[in-house]
């Protein structure tokens, strides 16, 4: 694993600012997603085309999801679920272009988890009121605080080095491959990398955005019904 080293620096006040390949890359992908969905939402019809029939199957699926897992109250998450979902799957997915995943960097899942964090920890508070969020913290009796406000904290520690363990561990085995096969010959890398590439980057990606995602419904519901 090659260090992460910054594209470019710069200084606001005392601190230091770099410019990261993986914070570029998120950057290109939140502009993907924010077109995609410019275009895929502007002149909706109420006799859909192709392209809206598409979104309405997407937005469906996201709505069967969330609403099974957390109800049918839940539905304003629709969005941010969504958007975590697909986010989280392209980033798992550069590894197919031959770009490292950003969250392979640990600061890019920790960031992922702490906004999932606030937004648990904001809608129960929104939801139960700051008094009764706080008087949760020691039930089911006073002697449970430690232990509960030790598990709010672990969340996004869980989430972040879950998500960043099995996707650099993936890197790792996939990179250590193509070293091998480099010392056996170059036409050795052709090919057999594809079923290494469909496992790790593929079907290891989804499923890990899918426990990050699934994570994160159950955490929004548990703690807002505390």
């Amino acid at each position: 694993m090659e260090e992460s080293k910054p594209l470019y620096s710069f200084m606001v006040g005392n601190f230091t600012i770099d410019i990261t390949k993986e914070l570029v890359i998120q950057w290109i992908i939140m502009l993907i997603i924010i077109l995609l969905a410019f275009w895929a939402t502007k002149d909706m019809k109420k006799r859909p085309n192709k392209k809206q029939t598409v979104v309405e199957v997407l937005y469906n699926a996201i709505k069967g999801v969330v609403v099974q897992n957390m109800g049918e109250k839940y539905v304003g998450f629709i969005p941010y679920i969504g958007t975590l979902a697909i986010f989280i799957l392209l980033l798992n997915l550069t590894g197919l272009m031959g770009v490292a995943p950003p969250t392979e960097n640990y600061s890019v899942t920790l960031g992922l988890a702490l906004m999932t964090f606030v937004v648990v920890q904001a809608y129960a508070i929104k939801t139960i009121g700051i008094k009764h969020y706080f008087l949760g913290l020691g039930q089911p009796f006073a002697a449970m605080l430690p232990l509960n406000i030790m598990e709010r904290i672990m969340l996004p520690v869980s989430l972040s080095l879950r998500l960043f363990g099995n996707i650099m561990a993936a890197t790792v085995l996939i990179e250590l491959v193509y070293q091998a096969l480099g010392s056996l010959s170059f036409f050795a890398q052709i090919g057999i990398p594809i079923f290494l590439h469909a496992y790790f980057d593929i079907f290891d990606g989804v499923i890990q955005m899918v426990i990050f995602v699934m994570l994160t419904m159950i955490n929004i519901k548990i703690v807002a019904e505390h």
